[in-house]
């Protein structure tokens, strides 16, 4: 990760391009801001949550190439992130290379890390346990069951499903092929455990682990969806910090955030996926209420080709989480209870992701997450409750729901 001289003059602010402001890119936007940084946003939707922190708006998808290549030339921009989200990751990796900016990862790696089955080959190749895993276009007879099937360029639960009778294998691959963009899906032996995240920074092949967080999920568990990232993990997490380590070092990231979820199985963790990037679930943001290391901040360095140094982590006294919101199906209406939710002790922040008009599905799909609630207590089940007791303030209202269709 190379330095770069600023293009700008003297006392004029950076500028920096975010690809995304949406709910997974609300943290790096506001760090950014407050860091007196200019910052221009794309977005397709235009009532992107994010947007009320830049300064210039693009209503533009994150995956439209040629777009945001023409707006970062136009812009003048000194740097390009994509905080959050996968796909947009190589994207900004070949935009920042083709423009001679800083960028903490190679075309090369951001592309690896964006496919799964791309990714698996590779930890295999380097021993790095994860789960058993296949890749098929079709349905075929000798997949395992019970397994875990989803597309291999997709995230957000898109095309995602479990599988525990062989009778619904081929309709689950189906759906999967379908929702990719390569027409390919990932079926991988399902390993039953806990789930942890191990967010990490590395600088010149130096690996930081900062948090370790568990990925609390609904009763019974749906597979990937997290109700709640929880810190301290209630869990030994020596050997998934040692595990997320091989992994990114697998990959050949040398420089930037890493986004590491790991399954605690019973024969030891297991590498379920890396992210090269910032996590979308607000991982930046606990990072610094847990352990004081301003995360965001990192990146955003990273991005702008400055000197960075990890600070050592200062773990909290007692515990935080944030904990995700989710309203009925339907159009949104109106949101109420924000304000008595973040005036209850404990309770750091807390906001809905979408405005009126928003259509939330039935499916229960990352995208379907309404808002979040971030506490600090003196323990980490205290710290639980604390956002409990908030998020029973915060009432979505919504109508319409017979009229859905989820795709």
């Amino acid at each position: 990760m190379g330095n770069s001289p600023s293009r700008r003059t003297h006392g004029e602010p950076k500028r920096l391009l975010v690809l995304g402001a949406g709910p997974a890119q609300l943290g790096l936007h506001r760090a950014a801001r407050e860091r007196g940084l200019f910052v221009i946003a794309c977005d397709r939707d235009p009532a992107a949550v994010g947007f009320k922190y830049a300064h210039r708006r693009a209503v533009v998808s994150v995956e439209d190439e040629a777009a945001i290549s023409r707006l970062a030339r136009a812009e003048r921009v000194d740097g390009i992130i994509a905080p959050g989200v996968d796909w947009p990751v190589a994207l900004a990796a070949r935009v920042a290379a083709h423009a001679g900016l800083p960028h903490a990862i190679t075309p090369e790696v951001a592309s690896l890390a964006i496919v799964k089955h791309r990714q698996r080959a590779r930890f295999a190749e380097a021993g790095v346990p994860q789960p058993r895993f296949h890749v098929t276009t079709t349905d075929e007879s000798d997949l395992p069951v019970p397994c875990v099937v989803k597309p291999v360029d997709r995230q957000g639960q898109k095309g995602l499903s479990v599988v525990h009778e062989r009778a619904r294998l081929p309709d689950a691959v189906a759906e999967a092929v379908a929702a990719s963009r390569a027409g390919v899906a990932l079926v991988e032996e399902l390993v039953e455990g806990p789930e942890v995240t191990v967010n990490a920074f590395s600088v010149d092949g130096v690996f930081h682990p900062l948090t370790v967080t568990d990925r609390l999920t609904a009763d019974p568990p749906a597979f990937g969806v997290a109700l709640a990232h929880a810190w301290p993990s209630a869990h030994p997490v020596e050997e998934a910090v040692d595990v997320a380590r091989r992994a990114a070092e697998a990959m050949g990231i040398t420089d930037g955030p890493t986004y590491t979820q790991i399954v605690l199985g019973p024969d030891g963790p297991r590498v379920i996926e890396l992210a090269a990037r910032l996590g979308g679930g607000h991982d930046a943001e606990l990072c610094e209420v847990a352990v004081g290391v301003d995360l965001n901040g990192l990146a955003l360095a990273a991005a702008l080709g400055e000197p960075v140094e990890v600070p050592e982590p200062q773990p909290s006294a007692g515990g935080a989480c944030v904990r995700f919101l989710v309203a009925p199906p339907g159009v949104l209406e109106d949101v109420e209870g924000l304000e008595e939710a973040l005036a209850l002790d404990g309770v750091l922040d807390a906001r809905a992701y979408r405005a009126p008009g928003w259509r939330f599905g039935r499916l229960r799909r990352g995208n379907d997450r309404a808002g979040f609630v971030m506490a600090r207590g003196a323990s980490r089940d205290d710290a639980l409750a604390h956002a409990d007791r908030a998020a029973d303030f915060i009432l979505f209202r919504t109508a319409g729901a017979e009229a859905l269709v989820d795709a």
